[in-house]
């Protein structure tokens, strides 16, 4: 699900301002993401005591009208005959360059917020405490220092301090969880965004799923697999240790409560690690990860409805080892409460991980070569009258602005062009109105789905000039008509 592409827009070539066009998005995480998203999305996080979702592609947005196909050019006004490239047809009607709209931004991943307080960068990662934790850290603060009242009541206000010293202890035991996740991941060259620590647990924001089920199932089962491995050496730490006394009760605490994180994790369906190994074994059978995607999801939904119902009924029959009068201070309203979190952010994990593998599902149909608009080379003097004529004759949509010797120098803003007042255009020479081509505006031919996005997101811009293998023109490529695309494609069923 890493923070992807910047929002800076191109410069003309007299180096005035480029209009600013926002459009509306379509969450990611998160994206991307296609990451990022990415797609990022960027993801729905692991929970401890809660539910994760280890990736986070980070995902492309966009706008959602028609995609606008690709057109081929290169040379002059009859290049199409002699190039014999094999382009869509355009179905952009009547529409001329002129009169075209103005350009977009290009795909890019939501920006997301850094996270909160950075506390270190193990294995190159980035470890952020978001705000919501120090609430949870009270709230855990208070109720073990209620616990300890009754095994410890001669420590008197002095137990708050046990009980902090517990909370940080419960979620160093939970970072342990989420590196193990990004170790594995780094492993198998995944790229990790971040980790965080927040409110019911941690996050592993995992920009890219993994390419086999089997990968899938230990990136996902690593992580339960510390807790418990964390949970045993407690219980080994514990066994010379006086139970009545301040470290035998953390001890026993922290042995618990990795126990608890462990297991919660492995119930199979998504968003949690369980289900992620749900996943994995439907995609191996099945052959295809979106049939494993569907399955652990709505496992996911069924869990979720469980915890609502189920927990708040074990909790007064004391099936969890209390009553409603030692439960710590917890009331059926307090327990009804934690039960209807618990199984929103499980719900809303499944759906998100549904939507998130749609979004990978048709990433591939975004193909740089599918979207390229025919363009037309014209020389640096060339009136803008006289290069819209040409292009119109062509049937093209896009103007390159070539040396003498035919070689790309800059591509016209189709923004500057719906700028110029017709009477004006015969006066104005188009590369007044181009933007210079840099390396990351050079996009091949042959890039399609997450690959392209990277492209996009690395250089943004409105516009991007598509070449062959060999070097040759092939066309131009605008961000809006790959946002247009993306959304058409996610809005059909998969």
């Amino acid at each position: 699900m890493d923070e992807s592409g910047g929002s800076g827009q191109p410069r003309s070539g007299t180096d005035e301002p480029a209009e600013h066009h926002a459009g509306p998005t379509t969450p990611a995480a998160p994206s991307p993401t296609p990451a990022d998203e990415r797609p990022a999305q960027a993801t729905e996080g692991e929970n401890e005591g809660g539910p994760r979702d280890t990736h986070d592609p980070n995902t492309a947005h966009g706008t959602d009208p028609e995609a606008v196909p690709a057109h081929d050019a290169a040379g002059n006004d009859t290049a199409d005959e002699r190039a014999g490239h094999d382009h869509p047809a355009d179905h952009s009607g009547d529409r001329t360059l002129a009169h075209s709209g103005t350009g977009n931004r290009p795909p890019r991943r939501p920006e997301s917020p850094r996270g909160g307080l950075l506390m270190g960068r193990p294995f190159g990662v980035p470890v952020y405490v978001a705000p919501s934790w120090f609430l949870v850290a009270a709230l855990i603060t208070w109720v073990f220092g209620g616990q300890l009242d009754r095994v410890l009541p001669e420590l008197g206000a002095a137990r708050y301090l046990v009980s902090l010293f517990f909370a940080v202890a419960f979620y160093a035991s939970v970072l342990i969880h989420e590196l193990a996740h990004t170790v594995a991941a780094l492993r198998f060259k995944l790229p990790v965004r971040r980790i965080q620590l927040q409110f019911f647990g941690g996050v592993s924001e995992i920009e890219k799923e993994a390419e086999t089920p089997g990968r899938e199932f230990v990136l996902a089962f690593v992580g339960p697999l510390l807790s418990l491995v964390l949970a045993g050496l407690f219980y080994v730490a514990m066994q010379p240790v006086e139970p009545g006394t301040v470290p035998g009760v953390l001890l026993a605490g922290l042995m618990i409560s990795n126990l608890i994180v462990a297991a919660f994790n492995l119930l199979p369906g998504l968003p949690l690690d369980g289900g992620r190994m749900l996943r994995a074994v439907v995609w191996k059978i099945t052959g295809k990860p979106m049939s494993g995607t569907i399955a652990a999801a709505w496992v996911g939904r069924a869990l979720a409805v469980s915890v609502l119902i189920g927990l708040p009924l074990l909790t007064q029959s004391g099936a969890l080892g209390s009553t409603a009068e030692d439960s710590v201070g917890m009331d059926t309203v307090t327990d009804a409460l934690l039960a209807a979190i618990l199984a929103a952010i499980i719900w809303t994990g499944a759906g998100n991980s549904l939507r998130m593998a749609r979004l990978r599902e048709h990433l591939p149909e975004l193909r740089a070569r599918n979207l390229t608009r025919r363009a037309v080379p014209v020389e640096t003097t060339t009136p803008l009258s006289e290069a819209l004529r040409r292009a119109n004759a062509a049937g093209a949509r896009a103007l390159v602005v070539v040396d003498p010797d035919g070689n790309p120098l800059s591509l016209v803003r189709e923004a500057a062009i719906v700028g110029v007042p017709e009477h004006r255009r015969p006066w104005v020479a188009v590369s007044g109105l181009a933007q210079e081509l840099t390396d990351g505006m050079r996009v091949s031919a042959e890039l399609a789905g997450e690959d392209l996005l990277d492209v996009l997101r690395a250089t943004p811009a409105t516009e991007y000039l598509v070449v062959e293998e060999t070097g040759e023109i092939y066309g131009v490529l605008s961000a809006a008509d790959v946002e247009r695309a993306f959304v058409k494609a996610m809005a059909r069923p998969s």
